[in-house]
């Protein structure tokens, strides 16, 4: 089973420490060093083309109505935006990435969960917590590309109230992403 990370003490600590509140930041979200090797992989899987896809439209359905979440997204990113390649409960299709939840997920090796976005640094004053969506909860997964071993995507849940995902849960996410990876490297 992935790692879960929950750094909700730690954060605290950081922000007790430097005298912030949470709502005075937001750690925009981080841009990997081989950015344009990582780039070349999506390119050559044919992820730019930011067009929906049912395969992955079945996938992202499939995640909303067994986590019983009101979103779920499978996430391109690039060097200025996140592109919805599938996309369940929101209209938008894309988003800027400085701002981008995907863009925290996609440069950790493990399944990223944050179960209380108001309680989390880098997130609490993020537009999308502060304002409409209003996410309050978030679990995401890196997709690679199988084979440079680059995250090519994201795979993600989010929910407008706070929630611990199960360990069922967390099972269920992690085989409905496995399924997108398999399909991106398809």
């Amino acid at each position: 089973m992935a790692a879960v990370f929950n750094f909700s003490k730690l954060n605290l600590r950081i922000c007790m420490r430097s005298n912030l509140k949470y709502n005075d930041i937001m750690l925009k979200a981080p841009i990997p060093e081989n950015e344009k090797e990582r780039m070349d992989a999506v390119k050559r899987l044919g992820l730019t083309d930011y067009k929906p896809e049912n395969r992955f439209d079945l996938l992202t359905k499939k995640a909303v109505e067994e986590l019983h979440v009101p979103i779920s997204t499978l996430t391109v990113l690039d060097p200025q935006k996140e592109h919805y390649k599938s996309c369940q409960g929101l209209n938008e299709k894309d988003g800027q990435r400085a701002i981008s939840f995907c863009g925290h997920a996609l440069v950790t090796k493990y399944l990223f969960i944050i179960p209380d976005t108001t309680k989390d640094f880098r997130l609490a004053n993020n537009p999308m917590v502060i304002g409409k969506p209003f996410i309050r909860s978030y679990m995401g997964m890196a997709l690679f590309d199988h084979k440079t071993g680059l995250p090519v995507a994201v795979f993600c849940v989010k929910d407008t109230k706070p929630r611990e995902f199960s360990l069922t849960e967390i099972d269920a996410f992690s085989l409905i992403a496995s399924q997108a990876e398999e399909e991106i490297n398809k």
